[in-house]
């Protein structure tokens, strides 16, 4: 009995440590952030295909490459965390939030060492969610294959 009292106890203090968020507020900021996500990543394909004989495949990969390499500098320079603070999920869920949740923790863990900082800390985030993705294509492949 005396452990459920603790419990409780401990559950208010957390909820009133917890800040305090509005809701409304907060799902535009993430809507407008990451519809400007995509907006810079539409607009980076379209300036690919500019490119003689670029086809729309490639540039889709190009135009990942180059969203993810913004998003690591931004990261780098401690402005996507700004951006996350305000945006929420609008700057999560795009790619650029992958690459944040790679790069936070390798550049975290960089002065631990090449191996057991960099290497071994990176994945941290990120490594659920892509062993997730690798065994969801396995089981849509082999769906697939089957029907």
């Amino acid at each position: 009995m005396e452990s459920f009292e603790r419990d409780k106890r401990y559950n208010e203090y957390l909820k009133s440590k917890i800040p305090k968020t509005k809701p409304w507020p907060t799902l535009f900021n993430a809507f407008v952030v990451g519809g400007i996500i995509c907006l810079l990543g539409e607009v980076i394909k379209d300036l690919l295909m500019l490119i003689p004989n670029m086809e729309s495949s490639v540039a889709s990969v190009w135009e990942s490459v180059i969203l993810i390499v913004i998003a690591s500098i931004l990261t780098g320079f401690g402005i996507y965390d700004k951006i996350g603070a305000f945006a929420g999920a609008g700057s999560i869920v795009p790619i650029t939030g992958f690459s944040n949740s790679i790069t936070s923790p390798a550049l975290e863990f960089k002065r631990e060492g090449m191996i057991f900082g960099l290497c071994a800390n990176m994945f941290k985030i990120a490594g659920p969610v892509i062993v997730c993705g690798v065994i969801a294509s396995i089981v849509a492949g082999l769906i697939f294959l089957i029907f």
